[in-house]
């Protein structure tokens, strides 16, 4: 920010300011001969000293207004939502208030591969908390700014994946016991969904939230035509997912009515808040299309 200062106006410490005043005292003395000229160099390296620390003053204000002001690009925030989409989340807390409604699932995220274009793509799983290694769901996310005609910071696009077997527990395992990261582009299946994500206004509890286009995208699973996502990322990594599908009449065919899932950010050594028994019977009380409906989304 700013290089070696000159000798004269180095910073000095208290010693040698006192030694100065002592030296403009004997100046000022009627006993002192030619002082003057010694008086007005201290007063020239004083005023020298007091220049260079009113402009490194300015630099370091310049510097800072700099840093508070900056821009953040689409691009930052493409890999903001990346990093909060990856890692362990659990819908256990949401469960345990309502057993009834929500499953105690277990979501697990990390990064694939970086296409050229700076995109970044995710492989995402989803299962039952107690069967992790059985998911239902397996997607690829591909996260990437949002296009410069769109009002959207954020686009979360989700793939199918070729073949499921292959990337089962992808994020569980060892990286040279996974598919390369050369390979996951050729893996990546047909085009789903994609989410739209808008950053939060300042003051609120979401980083980021958005959703698909209100007419959704194709589906026709359960007699559906179309399905819907709503997805909030908030400070904290906790996700809100909402996921519906509709028929051609408008009536929802499948999905979670009440609201969105809560998966929040967790470990399984901590996960476990419902006793099996309470889970077994929360499972055995929801009816089959209600577990149906979870793969299809």
């Amino acid at each position: 920010m700013a290089g070696t200062l000159p000798a004269e106006a180095s910073p000095r410490g208290s010693l040698d300011f006192d030694a100065e005043a002592v030296s403009a005292a004997a100046v000022s003395s009627p006993d002192a001969g030619g002082g003057a000229p010694h008086g007005n160099g201290g007063n020239g390296r004083r005023l020298a000293r007091s220049l260079v620390i009113k402009g490194l003053c300015l630099l370091g204000g310049a510097f800072l207004l700099k840093h508070l002001t900056k821009t953040t690009t689409r691009r930052d925030h493409a890999r903001i939502v990346a990093q909060t989409l990856s890692g362990e989340k659990f819908s256990t807390e949401q469960a345990a208030r309502d057993p009834m409604t929500y499953f105690n699932l277990r979501m697990l995220t990390c990064p694939a591969t970086v296409l050229a274009d700076g995109s970044r793509v995710l492989y995402f799983e989803q299962a039952f908390w107690r069967t992790p290694e059985r998911p239902y769901r397996q997607r690829f996310y591909m996260v990437k700014p949002c296009p410069k005609e769109m009002k959207c910071d954020v686009e979360v696009a989700s793939y199918a994946v070729r073949d499921i077997e292959e990337y089962k527990n992808y994020c569980d395992r060892p990286k040279n016991q996974r598919p390369q990261p050369l390979e996951v582009v050729g893996d990546m299946g047909e085009h789903l969904t994609t989410v739209y994500l808008s950053k939060c206004e300042r003051g609120r509890r979401c980083l980021y939230e958005g959703s698909t286009p209100p007419e959704g995208f194709p589906n026709s699973w359960n007699g559906a035509t179309r399905c819907t996502s709503e997805l909030t990322i908030f400070k904290s990594g906790e996700l809100h997912c909402w996921d519906r599908a509709y028929d051609d009449e408008g009536n929802q065919v499948w999905g979670v009515r009440q609201g969105p899932y809560e998966f929040k950010p967790g470990n399984s050594s901590t996960s476990g808040i419902l006793s099996e028994t309470d889970f077994l019977n929360s499972l055995q009380k929801k009816d089959d299309a209600s577990l149906a409906t979870l793969s299809s989304s």
